[in-house]
């Protein structure tokens, strides 16, 4: 996981052509980004709306087709999330979806259970919120062993290959 943008390749290293990203929008979700060349990099979603933007600018290539698949937040989630919670979770993908679209990056919306369903990923009855992140996050590793797959970039990593399996 690269925890600053200085740690980036140069952009000229990638080849043009798809570039796909899953985005968890929480506080305490992530990015990940995979490119042409199949390198995929992930990331801790930033805390601050700049740093969002300069993240997005960073991980982009302007000769790509640059393709966003963001995980839409629901408008209440129950008694699991307090009001107070399920604003900063809409505050923080209404950020990441201006910035998506001022940088010009396809973006599409993904409800948790749509892209859950389509990589056959299905949370038992009566599973708690912790142990199932953790069958997502090993779901993931499974799928990338090569990379470090985090509690906070599991999600960004299976939106992402869902949005990989999109594009075929």
């Amino acid at each position: 996981m690269i925890k600053s943008l200085d740690q980036l390749p140069p952009l000229e290293k990638y080849i043009p052509g798809r570039v796909i990203i899953g985005i968890d929008p929480g506080v305490s979700g992530g990015v990940a980004v995979r490119y042409v060349g199949r390198e995929v990099l992930t990331f801790p979603m930033p805390p601050e709306v700049d740093a969002v933007r300069d993240l997005f600018q960073k991980i982009t290539h302007p000769d790509c087709l640059n393709v966003a698949y963001l995980e839409d937040v629901p408008p209440f989630a129950g008694k699991l999330f307090p009001g107070s919670r399920m604003f900063r979770l809409g505050e923080s993908c209404g950020v990441i979806r201006g910035v998506l679209s001022s940088l010009y990056i396809n973006t599409v919306l993904m409800r948790p259970q749509a892209w859950q369903w389509a990589l056959g990923l299905k949370r038992e009855k009566g599973l708690e919120q912790a142990a199932w992140k953790r069958v997502l996050k090993e779901a993931a590793q499974v799928l990338y062993p090569d990379i470090k797959i985090t509690l906070k970039t599991a999600d960004a990593v299976l939106l992402m290959h869902y949005g990989i399996t999109q594009q075929l």
